[in-house]
Parts: C-alpha cells; structure tokens; sequence
C-alpha cells in the first residue's frame, strides 16, 4: 500500500493516544523514522517532515535545556511541517507544549509502552512492511523445511496439488494461488498471502480447503523469506534439461535475484518428492554444500589420474 493511518498504526503498535485525536485520519507514506535533535535548536535545513517523529529520553532532555522562547518556536515549527505523528517512548515525560500543539494542529502525539530503541525497531520493521512496494504473481508458497519455496507454473499444472502433498508430508503454506511479494531490502523479499487467502487453498475437484482445519495449525504460517523458485513445466522431449545441476538459472524480483529450478512434468514422477528435493539441495547449498560441484571435482580427479577406472 502507499498509505497508512495514524490510527491503524497506532493501534497496531498499541500506542497510546496523548493529543491530537483529530488526527488519526491522517496518512503516513514514508517508511522511515525521524529523530530531531538539532530541530530543536532551530536547525531544518534536512528535516523531513514526511516521516513519523520518534522522541526519545536523549531528545526530550536535550530541547529542555533549550530556552522556553526557542522551545516553543521550534516546537511550533516541527508542527507547522506537518508530519503525520510524534510518538514518545515511555520514559519521556512528554511537554505540555506538545499536547497544546497536537491539539491546535490536529496531529496525534502519542506514546509508546516501549522504551526509545525497541520502539524505533518496532516502528520502522512495521512501516517497512506496511509501507513497502509489492507485487503479485501467481503461484503457492511454501516453508520447506526452513526454505520460503514458490512453486510456479502454467495453470492446471498441478501446483496445488503438489502443495497439498507437500503439507501432508509436515511443510508448512503460506499461500496459495496468488502471492504477495515486497521487498524490505535488496535481498531479502518476503512472501505472504492477501488477507482473504490466508489458510486457503483451491484444489480443482475437490474446492476451497482450510489446510489449519484440515492439518493442524502447524500447516500454516504467516510469512516467510523467499530463497528458491521451482517451475513446474509439461515434459518436452525437444528441451535440454540440466542433469548435474551445474547450470543455476535466476529470477528477479525488485532488486533481488532468486534461484529458479524448472522441473519438468510427467506422468510417474512424484512431483512433490522432487520440489521437497530441490528445496532440500538448495538448502545444502546455502550450508556450503554442492554436490554437483563435489561431483564433477571428484571426476575430474579420477580423470587426471588416468587409469581404467
């Protein structure tokens, strides 16, 4: 999304409304935090007032060192600005000059159960997630074994399917059909489910099933880190397929690039065994552990010694 409420993330974050209740329509579109300290002596040359403000113990007992002329007029100032809240971590006894402010400006002033670092982490992890840009695509999702696994495909190609043996077989969904994939950071996207999808799963003759009904709450999860892309293809006799597992094909997504494993379909092969294999593989990879390579080492040893071997 490229907005969100003061209130929802006031009430989210349980933050507890100080002032300012006339602006909790309010929209905050930036996804990071601000900390004023020079602000409060009059400095504003790199303020952004898009962002939510975040006073702490160390700012509040810096502005009131200041002069009470300044501390109202800088005060004023950061109000003028126009940002979508201030928010004060719990130990901060909060000046009046603020509620005043909140209250003659419209602009919530809240305050935190959570001392200043934690609330800072707390809001910018949620801001990031709420805030950050994402895309669709058409798949099931997937926890094997610790590896965020989309499974993608032409439709009817059984990825469903495939899916639902995976989570008998103790793999854990995330979603179904369409995925929703943002990206905090290059490297590091994450997948979940749109809010009306989550726990559901569409398999053709049978219909909508609740796999947390059906299997347990431990068939489920939120989200998760998406690590390893596996398309499911109909076999075609006139293709190359890779048969060491040499050649790693990619996928971009945002910034990032994810490791893409296409599995050719065919009548006899277990598909959901070699999608829980590939996830598997990868997984050693990360670890340091790649067996092709180690293969063809170990041949190429054999080789150089020479030998009927």
């Amino acid at each position: 999304m490229d907005h969100i409420t003061i209130k929802k993330i006031m009430n989210d974050n349980k933050l507890e409304l100080i002032a300012g209740k006339a602006g909790l329509n309010r929209h905050c579109s930036e996804d990071m935090i601000a900390r004023p300290g020079l602000e409060f002596t009059g400095f504003f040359d790199y303020f952004d007032s898009k962002r939510v403000i975040l006073v702490g113990s160390k700012e509040a007992t810096f502005l009131s060192r200041q002069a009470p002329d300044k501390i109202e007029a800088n005060v004023r100032k950061i109000f003028e600005s126009n940002p979508p809240c201030i928010v004060f971590s719990t130990n901060v006894m909060i000046p009046e000059i603020f509620k005043k402010f909140g209250e003659e400006y419209g602009i919530c002033v809240l305050k935190s159960n959570l001392r200043t670092t934690p609330t800072s982490s707390k809001l910018y992890n949620y801001l990031q997630e709420h805030l950050a840009e994402t895309i669709s695509v058409h798949g099931t999702f997937l926890d094997i074994n610790g590896m965020g696994t989309l499974i993608i495909g032409k439709s009817g190609i059984g990825k469903s399917e495939t899916a639902l043996d995976l989570i008998k077989r103790g793999h854990q969904l995330i979603a179904d059909d369409l995925v929703e994939i943002m990206e905090k950071e290059p490297g590091n996207l994450i997948g979940t489910a749109p809010e009306l999808l989550k726990r559901y799963m569409e398999i053709r003759g049978i219909g909508i099933v609740d796999v947390v009904t059906m299997f347990g709450a431990g068939a489920y999860r939120e989200r998760k880190n998406l690590r390893l892309v596996v398309e499911l293809e109909a076999w075609d006799e006139d293709k190359y397929y890779d048969r060491l597992g040499l050649e790693e094909q990619k996928i971009k997504y945002f910034n990032t690039e994810i490791t893409k494993i296409t599995i050719p379909v065919l009548p006899g092969r277990t598909v959901s065994l070699l999608v829980e294999s590939a996830a598997m593989n990868e997984k050693l990879k990360y670890l340091g552990h790649f067996a092709a390579m180690d293969f063809v080492k170990k041949v190429d040893s054999k080789a150089s010694k020479g030998g009927d071997d």
